[in-house]
């Protein structure tokens, strides 16, 4: 590169370099320019790639903590995430002269249009918060809030998402966890009791009943051997003798395919064992008939 080659590109550089560092605005009495907001989005860019960098850091390292639950893994993990975000937010704020002071002001000017026109996202973002503190679901639970059933696969600040057995994932706001009625099925551990009711018909030997029921819970190769199975003389029905057969498994997914199974084979056993499984039935006898008054026939 000679001598003019060099005084050229000075000269480009000088110029980009006014481009850049010209005043475009200012807040609080500093003066803003496209240089300063290149960089305030190469730090909010690189604060994201780090924060998630920092939530897999935490979550390789508590990984080897066997007596940590999982839950509390993932909440550390969402929470170092979230807080290495925050910092980035407050130096890219900063480094576009927006400072804590401003940000007050700000603030106290943003909270009646938060507090109306934000009033879900904010409610979904504290139910969020809660959620990580409280832990009432984590993620692999297998959960109920209304008429959704399904595992929960991601906690998010604003929204859960629910993966139902259809493999349809469902985005379930955080708000709906902390208001309305939440059945956690594997909040209490990775294990649920089963119940299959049967009917059998009257004259049928209950013994000979509880034998075939405890036979098909006992080779069924997903009921846990403890807690054992039972099985229970519900009630004397108006066609039936009634019966329940209750297990436990500890594969909480699949136990609609367990009660199928376990339904199939009783009726197998019935059948070799030749009992019935009544239906109900109404008999409507008649008396009489010839000896009805004849005047309830005349017009």
């Amino acid at each position: 590169m000679d001598f003019k080659d060099k005084e050229m590109f000075t000269q480009i550089f000088t110029e980009v370099w006014k481009i850049l560092t010209v005043s475009l605005f200012e807040i609080s009495g500093q003066k803003v320019s496209l240089l300063s907001l290149l960089m305030a989005c190469g730090i909010f860019y690189f604060s994201t790639l780090l924060s998630r960098w920092a939530e897999r850091g935490v979550a390789k390292v508590l990984a080897e903590k066997k007596d940590l639950d999982r839950g509390v893994k993932d909440s550390i993990g969402t929470f170092t995430r979230y807080t290495v975000l925050i910092i980035g937010g407050f130096v890219t704020l900063d480094t576009v002269g927006i400072s804590m002071n401003s940000l007050a002001a700000v603030g106290a000017v943003l909270m009646v249009g938060i507090g109306f026109g934000l009033q879900n996202i904010t409610q979904n973002f504290i139910s969020g918060i809660i959620i990580l503190l409280e832990r009432p679901i984590k993620v692999g639970d297998l959960i109920k809030v209304g008429s959704i059933r399904g595992k929960v696969t991601e906690i998010g600040a604003r929204s859960t998402l629910v993966t139902t057995r259809d493999d349809i994932s469902i985005i379930v706001p955080n708000s709906q966890f902390i208001s309305e009625q939440v059945v956690n099925e594997s909040l209490s551990g990775e294990k649920i009791r089963l119940a299959v009711n049967v009917g059998v018909a009257y004259g049928t030997d209950p013994r000979k009943v509880e034998e075939i029921l405890m036979k098909v819970a006992k080779e069924s190769t997903k009921v846990l051997e403890y807690p054992a199975p039972k099985v229970f003389f519900k009630d004397f029905g108006a066609s039936s003798l009634d019966f329940s057969l209750t297990v436990w498994i500890s594969d909480l997914w699949v136990d609609e395919g367990i009660l199928s199974d376990m339904r199939f084979k009783i009726c197998d056993a019935f059948r070799l064992e030749e009992i019935e499984i009544p239906f109900q039935q109404i008999d409507l006898k008649i008396k009489n008939f010839d000896q009805t008054p004849s005047h309830l026939f005349k017009g």
